[in-house]
């Protein structure tokens, strides 16, 4: 037995979230409905007229290890940030172990996400990545990584070559030790921005990688996203689609899996594809099949997309009870 059922490396960002009409996001030139990465003057703005702010730590892949926490899962994070006031807070606020201690001296403060949520449950997120885009492979602890059945890892970490190496060198320990890693594409503009590098790691170095369509095709630089697919699966053993309210797909030993949705108006979609990979991956951990792992990452989306922040706030075991996914 492993020490972790699940590592994760990905963004140690602080989120920020409050409620907007559409004329705030106007007013305050926000993209909505999607990630922008900003610099620090426009992040201090943004915050300041950000009202009744709901805090907690976040970051995709951090989210996701919150949700297999609380499914039951013991999980290791690996993040950077600074030795600050909201460094010290997202250290005791994260559920899995944190084995990065926030550094002292950092030359830059702890990342934060500005998410604003308009009434149709889109969320516009405006990011200041601080500290956490420094991290590198000597944040990586291999014997961790070792110790891990599965290791997951987020796409937006590729914007710096130091991000790259530190999920090469997790990869490998992970799978040298007869485990499992594993990415989520995380965002179409970050694919576009490091697309060889994605193919290889996809190709070379994944056991299964989760993305949405838009992520898929542009990884492929496809207009088709069967066209997509057909290549991903060529290149991985295990490819899985979430397709924003139509049946998730998931490719792997020779079959597609198609696993419906039920249809729900969103309070807030911030985290739905970062639960759905807490769900999918308890059920891999778990050792369920692919079926019944995609039936409990949808039910996982579904229930974080029916109220406001990027985390679970009902039983998910009991959902999956009652689904007869797993026993009373």
């Amino acid at each position: 037995m492993k020490t972790y059922d699940i590592a994760g490396i990905g963004n140690a960002i602080v989120d920020v979230i409050t409620t907007v009409d559409d004329r705030f996001l106007d007013r305050m030139d926000i993209h909505k409905g999607i990630m922008q990465l900003v610099e620090r003057p426009r992040a201090e703005a943004l915050y300041d007229a950000m009202h009744e702010r709901a805090q907690a730590s976040g970051g995709s892949v951090a989210n996701t290890l919150a949700g297999a926490g609380l499914l039951g899962l013991k999980a290791a994070f690996v993040g950077r940030v600074n030795d600050d006031a909201l460094g010290q807070f997202y250290a005791a606020d994260t559920s899995a172990d944190f084995v990065n201690p926030p550094v002292q001296g950092g030359e830059l403060p702890t990342s934060r996400s500005m998410i604003f949520v308009t009434p149709d449950g889109e969320r516009s997120m405006n990011t200041y990545l601080g500290m956490s885009a420094e991290l590198g492979p000597d944040d990586v602890d291999e014997a961790v990584m070792a110790d891990s059945e599965i290791v997951f890892l987020e796409g937006y970490l590729f914007d710096k070559d130091k991000g790259k190496d530190a999920f090469l060198k997790a990869a490998r320990a992970c799978r040298g030790a007869k485990g499992k890693a594993g990415i989520a594409l995380s965002d179409p503009f970050c694919v576009d921005r490091h697309r060889a590098d994605f193919r290889d790691l996809v190709a070379n170095h994944m056991d299964y990688v989760i993305g949405n369509e838009q992520e898929w095709m542009s990884l492929y630089q496809a207009n088709d996203l069967d066209d997509a697919l057909a290549q991903a699966v060529r290149d991985c053993a295990m490819v899985v689609c979430t397709r924003s309210g139509d049946p998730v797909w998931i490719f792997a030993q020779g079959r597609k899996l198609e696993i419906p949705v039920t249809r729900t108006v969103p309070v807030d979609a911030t985290g739905a594809g970062d639960q759905f990979a807490a769900g999918f991956l308890y059920g891999l951990a778990t050792g369920r099949d692919l079926e019944t792992a995609g039936r409990m990452g949808v039910i996982a989306a579904s229930e974080v997309i029916s109220h406001l922040g990027a985390r679970p706030k009902t039983n998910l075991r009991a959902a999956f009870q009652r689904a007869g996914l797993i026993a009373a």
